[in-house]
């Protein structure tokens, strides 16, 4: 790990642990130019084959020409994507800092430090939801000490120590129990950082690479629209249902009316909403007993409509308004 001015840096070593490689944003090589080094990893199933046929001493602008043909038959777009450095090994030199002059008297351009400082950074949603519908923390490696620990990067969204989480895709509900960042122990972690997190409630033959951390969503917001009440039936708070969903069957329970919908505007309406009748269009909370996959209607309609049922007959038309970016269960 290397903290420049701008930022912290984390390196792996891709070629003996490639799980890693997925996890990282940009890609450094190295190239040696000591004899013996590189024709083992030019061989054929060498790890390095890829820099192709470079000779010992080569000159740099050589091993640039000769690099770049592959890169482009790769599918890189050289001038955009790919910028080459010369590096001292032995003694670090255009790393951190330029080299003087009088050592490298033929180098213009910036060092290493500058060129990872100035890469552009993607975006990422710190309040995005840590939930089974996103891609939030891919497992890239495990292990038990105790406890069963699991490594991997948090795409999108904050996990905290503490957190009830699940693990996809065999829905295994765990705990959280530490949060390590390097070698840091920390109370949480947001998106981009790789992290050791050590679980309760799953075995470690459980886990597969691959698999992902994530939330235990079993409440959402949705806008309903009444369409028939049983008879004498008050649609409120504490109200019970059966939720029907694609392929699932599910209890739910209206937990709050969050505010009613005017349905010839369409606009919320700014009274207090206790309860509504045949008709009425209302948003409010729903919660569910067990795990459900259901995404935001605006998102994805196939799976953020569904109907509400009584006593096999339909009571109201739903679309899911909003996902809660922390959930427990």
């Amino acid at each position: 790990m290397y903290s420049t001015d701008v930022g912290k840096l984390v390196t792996k070593l891709c070629p003996k642990y490639d799980q890693w490689s997925s996890s990282s944003r940009y890609w450094c090589s190295g190239i040696s130019a000591r004899k013996g080094e590189f024709e083992t990893g030019y061989e054929r199933g060498g790890r390095t084959r890829e820099h192709v046929q470079l000779a010992k001493l080569w000159a740099y602008d050589e091993i640039e020409s000769k690099k770049v043909s592959f890169l482009r038959s790769s599918g890189y777009n050289v001038k955009k994507d790919v910028q080459f450095l010369p590096i001292s090994g032995l003694l670090g030199s255009n790393m951190k800092t330029r080299p003087d002059k009088s050592i490298c008297p033929w180098w213009n351009g910036p060092c290493l430090f500058e060129v990872l400082d100035a890469v552009e950074i993607p975006s990422r949603d710190p309040k995005g939801p840590f939930s089974y519908d996103l891609l939030l923390m891919p497992i890239i490696d495990k292990f038990k000490v105790l406890e069963t620990v699991v490594i991997g990067k948090v795409e999108s969204g904050t996990v905290h120590e503490g957190d009830s989480l699940l693990v996809m895709p065999n829905k295994a509900q765990v705990k959280v129990l530490a949060i390590y960042c390097d070698e840091d122990k920390a109370i949480r972690a947001g998106p981009g950082e790789i992290l050791r997190v050590k679980l309760s409630g799953i075995e470690e033959e459980d886990i597969l690479f691959g698999f992902v951390l994530c939330s235990v969503v079993t409440e959402f917001t949705a806008q309903l629209q009444i369409l028939e009440l049983l008879d004498n039936a008050i649609f409120t708070a504490g109200y019970k249902a059966v939720l029907d969903i694609h392929s699932v069957v599910e209890e739910c329970e209206i937990v709050e009316l969050l505010q009613q919908v005017d349905p010839k505007t369409k606009k919320p309406m700014k009274k207090k909403v206790l309860f509504v009748k045949n008709g009425a269009v209302v948003v409010c909370r729903i919660q569910v007993n067990n795990l459900i996959c259901v995404e935001r209607f605006s998102d994805f309609a196939q799976l953020g409509r569904f109907t509400l049922r009584t006593e096999e007959k339909t009571v109201a038309v739903v679309k899911v308004v909003d996902i809660p970016s922390s959930a427990s269960a």
